[in-house]
């Protein structure tokens, strides 16, 4: 889990001042790891660090500092005999205010600041884990070490490329645009085929012949073609096989896939390209309204991230 700066400096430009609160330690059971966070202004929130007390009462406590002398404050909290939970565990929790200063100064790469508000030099173990994370890309997992609070920036690492702005694509941001490290690119035909409120972290394409920017496309990226053109979807198809890709997904039924295959064949694709091709995607079990085919994809993202992931784990 990282500091996503971007979603930060986004909220701040809107509301002037808001709180961060982040799980800095935990001990035994707790709703979220180290590094869960929420965002606290005068009059609402984002974000969540689980643990419905827990999170009403830092909430509550957030909104003081606002206005108020404390910058930054580690609280303790045993979520059993202090907040009536179920979890049994202890969590520390670091509430920092930030407005539009305070953004402006943040490192790119990590995050790393003393707890106590002191000018306490860094400690050497601080000091290590920033000479490893910058110098040799080991990037740390957040966490409170020696009085010092350390985060890693959040940067997407993963491209994905959601083609149609209809009900299945809208869906399909709604469920993905608040995950993690995803860098969405959403592209339909027309400005106004997109809704007014985009959520952070998307980029919006208006263009009025898509197919050309599949040339343009990470040959990393993760594509779901869902337009409300069949003639469209097959042009995009053709063209992220053309182009490559790390990931590609189709909406549609068996005969409109048994068509596109015959058609991206004459097209001089090969069976085992084509192949890469999933369709229809989603889970079919789940049903066929708008969210039901964004909750199987959402699934399907983070079931390859997870994958992935295990995957390194095992070369490493």
């Amino acid at each position: 889990m990282s500091f996503d700066i971007r979603d930060l400096q986004d909220t701040v430009e809107r509301q002037r001042a808001v709180v961060r609160v982040v799980i800095a330690d935990l001990a035994g059971s707790s709703p979220r790891n180290v590094g869960a966070s929420m965002l606290v202004w005068a009059n609402g929130q984002s974000g969540t660090i689980g643990g419905g007390a827990l999170e009403y009462d830092a909430a509550r406590a957030a909104r003081k500092m606002l206005g108020g002398p404390t910058q930054r404050a580690l609280t303790h909290h045993a979520l059993g005999p202090d907040l009536g939970q179920c979890c049994g565990g202890r969590v520390s929790l670091l509430s920092e205010v930030f407005d539009q200063d305070s953004v402006s100064d943040l490192s790119t790469d990590l995050f790393v600041r003393p707890v106590d508000q002191t000018d306490a030099d860094m400690p050497l173990a601080v000091k290590r884990m920033v000479a490893a994370a910058r110098g040799h890309g080991a990037v740390p997992d957040p966490t409170l070490i020696d009085g010092w609070m350390v985060e890693p920036v959040s940067r997407p690492t993963r491209p994905v490329w959601i083609w149609g702005a209809g009900h299945v694509g809208r869906a399909l941001i709604s469920v993905l645009a608040p995950l993690p490290d995803l860098e969405i690119t959403w592209i339909d035909t027309a400005p106004e085929r997109f809704p007014d409120d985009i959520p952070n972290g998307v980029t919006v394409v208006p263009q009025h012949a898509p197919a050309d920017l599949t040339r343009h496309a990470p040959v990393s990226a993760e594509h779901f073609i869902l337009t409300y053109s069949h003639a469209l979807d097959l042009e995009l198809c053709h063209g992220v096989l053309n182009r490559g890709f790390a990931y590609a997904g189709l909406i549609g039924s068996a005969t409109k896939w048994a068509r596109f295959r015959r058609r991206l064949g004459q097209l001089g694709h090969r069976p085992e390209q084509i192949a890469r091709i999933t369709c229809p995607i989603g889970d079919p079990t789940l049903g066929k309204h708008p969210h039901e085919i964004a909750i199987g994809v959402a699934r399907d993202v983070i079931s390859r991230d997870r994958h992935e992931s295990r995957e390194k784990d095992k070369r490493a």
